[in-house]
């Protein structure tokens, strides 16, 4: 009598982080250690909970864990991308992300608080959007329909459901070069970024569907635009939030969404820093490669968001499902997971001393590979040399 054979075997390969990834379910549930230490001690400071875990604990435990190096065997891909178990993980976080980002709205709303812990609030509450975000990100990649709808909803929650038009159409078309306003340029500090990017994706993913639309013969206006379609969920579950728990609660939720939002941004700066692909005789860029994005194979920080951290192989085959995304030798690689570095990226100064030795040092001094922002090309080539390198290669 024949045996069924096991997903999590798969031939004889057994995957090591198939429970793992049970982690991003819990890590955005860190929002309720906030409130519940204060629900028990009365100390507004202890709100900065969730904070701190994401921000400091998280990147410790990166540190203390190391590298992960690990690839699954290719033969065995196939069956590990049709293991629904995977699925499962992602469609469970669909109501946990809700059900977190509701709880805290309502709960910073509705207790008298100090000006501090509000802004604890909105940075937890706003932390759970953007695992919203990255869901929706890892959600909207794939072909079937349940998913691209969950990937609407989980967007939907703070009002960023242009996102996979803009980021599947958009980013993935242009990335490493400069016409992407999701690639930040070497000597680009995240607040100038911020004002490039956010505008940016919104004008280009509008014009993608207005583009697509009227190829379709229908206005950019109808229900068929997948922008106005999770818009109008976000604006009525702003509305019926604002109904139940006053006015108040509008601009906390506004804030938060920024929050999520500048979260989106914050790893779309530290992904693609400074990388440049190359112009072909023919006028068009050459294929995205796995050098082309900032790789991190932090083992913690990988679970909590399906290996976006990945990012090498991700923009090199967008389609391969988190599980079976692969760490690659020689490509730019980070110091430290996402959570480590955005606070980093936070801090310009540190930002640049931290990562601007490593871009030359990924592009072998190459400023021919490197996306400037230009008003500082000629400085940062003098302050790295790239300039002798250039003229030497030259000679």
């Amino acid at each position: 009598m024949e045996t069924m054979q096991l997903p999590s075997t798969l031939g004889g390969y057994r995957d090591r982080k198939r429970y793992a990834w049970l982690m991003s379910l819990v890590v955005p549930c860190l929002i309720c250690t906030g409130p519940l230490l204060y629900t028990m001690t009365g100390q507004a400071l202890l709100l900065w909970t969730p904070v701190f875990l994401n921000y400091l604990v998280i990147p410790f435990i990166d540190i203390l864990l190391g590298d992960d190096l690990s690839n699954p065997p290719e033969d065995v891909v196939p069956a590990l991308e049709a293991d629904r178990y995977y699925r499962y993980v992602t469609y469970a976080l669909v109501p946990l992300l809700w059900g977190g980002f509701i709880f805290g709205v309502w709960f910073f709303t509705t207790h008298p608080l100090p000006w501090h812990a509000m802004v604890a609030g909105v940075m937890t509450t706003g932390g759970v959007g953007g695992f919203g975000i990255n869901l929706g990100h890892e959600l909207g990649h794939k072909r079937g329909r349940l998913e691209r709808n969950l990937a609407k909803a989980v967007l939907a929650m703070t009002g960023y459901g242009h996102f996979t038009i803009e980021h599947n159409r958009g980013h993935h078309r242009d990335v490493a070069t400069p016409a992407d306003p999701a690639s930040s340029r070497m000597g680009e500090n995240i607040y100038r970024f911020l004002l490039r990017e956010m505008p940016g994706g919104f004008k280009r993913a509008w014009q993608l569907e207005k583009q697509r639309l009227a190829q379709e013969g229908k206005s950019v206006w109808s229900l068929q635009n997948e922008i106005l379609q999770p818009l109008l969920l976000t604006v009525i579950f702003f509305g019926a939030m604002t109904a139940w728990l006053g006015w108040t609660a509008l601009p906390f939720m506004l804030l938060a969404a920024f929050w999520s939002n500048f979260q989106l941004t914050s790893a779309n700066y530290i992904e693609h820093y400074g990388l440049l692909r190359q112009k072909l005789p023919s006028g068009r860029y050459e294929p995205c490669q796995p050098r082309h994005s900032w790789n991190s194979n932090q083992l913690f920080s990988n679970w909590a968001v399906f290996h976006l951290q990945r990012h090498s192989d991700h923009h090199a085959h967008p389609l391969r499902r988190y599980q079976s995304l692969r760490h690659f030798e020689d490509v730019p690689q980070l110091p430290n997971g996402y959570f480590g570095m955005f606070p980093i990226s936070y801090i310009p100064p540190l930002w640049f001393r931290m990562m601007d030795r490593r871009l030359v040092e990924a592009v072998k001094g190459d400023p021919e590979r490197i996306n400037f922002d230009p008003a500082k090309r000629e400085r940062l080539m003098r302050r790295y040399g790239m300039q002798v390198r250039a003229a030497e290669a030259a000679g």
